[in-house]
């Protein structure tokens, strides 16, 4: 076995381990640090709110509406963070209930009067994926399929989405970075073909920013066949002005 290996299975035990010690043990809160819980009441009630329609300025070709139900700064941004990169496992249930809210208010803004419709969520690199011992995104839409599916909705989620090699993370990157960064970055796996096309989709993201990520994620569907109706994030990055 190799260090690399070694090493990533470390990563995935701590993120494993750090999970469960969040589910019995007191913690602080993932949002201000306060003690004596993983999310305190002032900074759940930051992701408790409405769901609202967001765009960023400015707007990527392509990108389809989008709905929020914070802006991502604050204690939002830090829970968000310690969920996607320091393995707080436990925060994915608050956080799919903020998802969810987002993802019903977006396919009700479309009219549509079917209940069935698609979650694909946004992929990460598999490097990414294997540094952080789980899959943020992933974890989360399949938490909101099963919310809405209680709600009547049948929501089905498909890993449509593939990542090709050579894309760079995108922290730290700017508006026209992102968007070079991620031209003809995504495309649907083949076997996802037949699932997608025709198919009402809604794309599932932890956070927008720049809105190149959901952009990109929307032409590879399209590409493939699927109408994409909209798309759900936990919060959103305020940009106005170019």
């Amino acid at each position: 076995m190799t260090y690399s290996t070694l090493s990533t299975l470390g990563r995935t035990l701590r993120s494993a381990l750090g999970g469960l010690v969040d589910l019995v043990l007191p913690s602080s809160c993932a949002g201000c640090g306060a003690d004596g819980a993983i999310l305190c009441g002032d900074c759940l009630t930051g992701l408790s709110g409405p769901a609202g329609s967001t765009r960023p300025d400015p707007c990527p070709e392509g990108l389809p509406p989008t709905w929020a139900v914070a802006p991502y700064a604050a204690a939002v941004r830090s829970v968000v963070v310690a969920h996607k990169e320091e393995g707080r496992l436990a925060l994915c249930r608050p956080l799919a209930d903020a998802l969810a809210r987002s993802t019903l208010a977006a396919w009700s803004a479309t009219g549509n009067d079917a209940r069935s419709f698609l979650l694909v969520p946004a992929p990460s690199r598999a490097a990414a994926v294997r540094g952080r011992g789980h899959d943020p995104t992933l974890s989360m839409t399949r938490a909101v399929a099963m919310r809405l599916r209680r709600d009547g909705l049948d929501a089905t989620v498909v890993r449509a989405l593939r990542v090709r090699r050579g894309m760079r993370d995108q922290a730290g990157l700017r508006a026209t970075e992102r968007s070079a960064n991620l031209a003809g970055a995504l495309w649907v796996s083949r076997s996802a073909v037949p699932l997608v096309r025709g198919r009402d989709v809604v794309v599932v993201d932890d956070v927008v920013t720049t809105g190149a990520t959901l952009a990109e994620a929307a032409r590879a569907l399209r590409a493939a066949g699927a109408e994409v109706v909209a798309a759900a994030v936990v919060a959103a990055t305020r940009r106005t002005g170019r």
